[in-house]
């Protein structure tokens, strides 16, 4: 945009128009605040409270004085890369443990009463 307007020597509003872009585009300037205190805590927290998913931490913030959302410090805690990893599913874990049955020595008796 600037290149434009000090290559041609037109307005901001003309070089807009030629460009096909919208002048609230070009002003705007973000209001929102610096999230890195709270990624440095979230981190913190979790790396003292390894098995601590993104609510308890998020309570544990609240505690101290954080006033955050919990979507806020879900979004962050994934963005670390903090999220603990997902347990196998029941069924998984009982059949890791379990003995492989013997092979069959002789065919299955069956018992037929009469």
């Amino acid at each position: 945009m600037r290149q434009v307007q000090a290559t041609h020597g037109v307005s901001e509003r003309r070089s807009c128009v030629a460009l096909g872009v919208e002048r609230s585009t070009i002003r705007y300037r973000s209001t929102k605040t610096d999230q890195a205190p709270l990624r440095l805590r979230i981190r913190d927290l979790a790396k003292t409270r390894v098995r601590y998913g993104y609510f308890r931490i998020y309570i544990l913030l609240r505690r101290e004085g954080w006033m955050v959302n919990h979507k806020r410090v879900y979004r962050l805690y994934r963005e670390e890369g903090l999220s603990l990893r997902l347990k196998r599913p029941r069924r998984h874990v009982s059949a890791a443990n379990r003995e492989r049955q013997p092979a069959a020595t002789t065919p299955k008796a069956t018992s037929s009463v009469l």
